[in-house]
């Protein structure tokens, strides 16, 4: 009888095997899925954007801070009435608030974006232009001179021109 030899008698580390890596990557995927919120604005105030014929859309939204203004919703206007309300984040402000919201969101930016942070107002197009004027000065006093109008853009029909 002959004698088998194997070639090569080293005996290594077997292969690690893979067919379970798509599955842990879904898992993975998933859960940050799931457990991510996106941070949205509760609106208690209603904002009818003015329309504009030139619209330029913004590429950096992580340097802009948003401030609302318009009528409460109906829910709210029992209690805080028809007038014109300021909106800073998810509660109503009174316009001399503007500057401590302007510095925590600086504050909350890199050193280096801060020079870059702009404030977009969203007016609803009935809003009077003495609010607009007052938070505009608010803006000038904590130094965030970097001013968006958020508006609609013109829908123009030219077949009847």
């Amino acid at each position: 009888m002959a004698k088998f030899e194997r070639k090569g008698k080293s005996k290594g580390v077997p292969a690690i095997s893979t067919a379970s890596l798509p599955d842990i990557i879904f898992m993975l995927l998933f859960f940050f899925m799931v457990s991510t919120t996106l941070k949205e604005t509760a609106m208690k105030v209603h904002v009818t954007l003015p329309e504009a014929t030139q619209v330029v859309r913004i590429e950096k939204k992580s340097l802009v801070s948003y401030i609302y203004v318009g009528a409460p919703i109906k829910q709210l206007q029992t209690k805080f009435g028809t007038d014109s309300k300021i909106q800073l984040e998810d509660k109503f402000a009174k316009k001399s608030d503007i500057q401590d919201y302007i510095a925590n969101c600086k504050e909350k930016m890199d050193e280096k974006e801060r020079p870059l942070m702009m404030v977009s107002l969203k007016a609803d197009e009935n809003t009077k232009m003495g609010i607009i004027q007052d938070i505009k000065t608010e803006l000038r006093k904590a130094e965030a001179l970097k001013l968006i109008y958020t508006s609609r853009k013109k829908i123009t029909d030219t077949r009847y021109q």
